[in-house]
């Protein structure tokens, strides 16, 4: 579904980081790979009761191939704006980024 490759510092650690994207597209691409993602999984209960025989049905290559479909559906919606969540996710994966300067403690007059 996505064609992210997992940074080799999430494979050698023991502890998990998140890998530093910049700040144009890479961002936006795993946003919104993150909310195709998340539809995917929104939408599959939806079909989870469908009866695929019948005159006009699949029958058991539908079934088979219902879940690209749902992918296909997701990955559409998230590319023609979705549903607002690859805008939050960019925002929170820039803000993670970001290192807080802190300020130079003052010293006390003595």
């Amino acid at each position: 579904m996505s064609d992210l490759i997992p940074s080799p510092a999430l494979t050698r650690s023991a502890t998990p980081t998140l890998p530093m994207v910049g700040p144009g597209g890479d961002v936006r691409r795993v946003a919104q790979d993150f909310e195709t993602t998340f539809l995917a999984q929104m939408l599959q209960p939806m079909f989870a009761g469908l009866e695929t025989d019948g005159p006009f049905g699949g029958g058991h290559a539908e079934a088979t191939w219902r879940g690209f479909l749902i992918d296909a559906m997701a990955r559409q919606v998230s590319s023609g704006g979705g549903i607002g969540l690859a805008d939050h996710v960019q925002r929170e994966l820039l803000a993670l980024q970001t290192v807080p300067v802190q300020p130079t403690p003052t010293e006390e007059p003595t």
